[in-house]
């Protein structure tokens, strides 16, 4: 496996877990991704390579900036993709913002029937004095950024 691999599997995996614990991703994540993108792309390619990492960085931000502006993305997830724009370059970046959401849309198709099937559930049952059907208000998407960034990696053949 490649460095550029080892980053994003390490970086995909400490943002999914800590939002889907504590529904947030921290910034030294985001800049860990950053930081060793930058590295990756120096050594490898020179300044050069640098500036791709860094204009990967900025593409990255832009392409989910949109919808944070919207209020439909956490800025954590925006952060996230401008990290793993610095790993992945501006040409990889797009293809795995294209997995990332087509992987967003699977996940929150299973997060929706799944709240669904839950309120059926809780419906059926007597009410114990606990909000019995709350509804789904997010889901968390560093795990579909993740996901999405890692398949952009597979080998195409």
């Amino acid at each position: 496996m490649t460095p550029q691999v080892w980053v994003a599997i390490v970086i995909g995996i400490a943002a999914t877990v800590e939002d889907l614990v504590r529904r947030q991703i921290s910034n030294w994540i985001c800049g860990a991704a950053l930081l060793a993108g930058v590295v990756l792309h120096v050594v490898s390619g020179g300044w050069r390579g640098g500036l791709s990492a860094l204009l990967g960085s900025a593409v990255g931000l832009c392409v989910f900036l949109v919808f944070y502006l919207l209020g439909g993305m956490g800025g954590g997830d925006v952060k996230l993709m401008a990290g793993f724009g610095a790993v992945l370059g501006v040409k990889q970046l797009l293809e795995a913002a294209l997995w990332t959401a087509a992987c967003g849309g699977v996940f929150a198709a299973v997060a929706i029937g799944f709240s669904a099937l839950m309120g059926l559930w809780r419906s059926s049952k007597p009410h114990s004095g606990v909000a019995a059907n709350r509804p789904l208000r997010s889901i968390p998407y560093a795990p579909a950024i993740a996901v999405g960034v890692w398949l952009s990696l597979v080998p195409k053949t």
